[in-house]
């Protein structure tokens, strides 16, 4: 009889705060000069800066 080895489990990787796991926040649209600008009720997609996209949570 062969004995079975113990699977190896895939480490937890904890998600992002910012973006829940998704790698995209979005942002108001602002228009406007600068001065003066104004924020809109329109949202846009951007990319996580605090995981550059990867959906993962960062290591410190």
């Amino acid at each position: 009889m062969v004995a079975r080895k113990p699977t190896a489990r895939k480490p937890r990787i904890k998600k992002c705060p910012d973006c829940k796991g998704t790698g995209e926040i979005t942002e108001t649209v602002r228009v406007g000069s600068a001065r003066k600008s104004r924020e809109t009720t329109d949202r846009q997609a951007a990319l996580c800066l605090t995981c550059f996209g990867s959906g993962d949570a960062p290591t410190d």
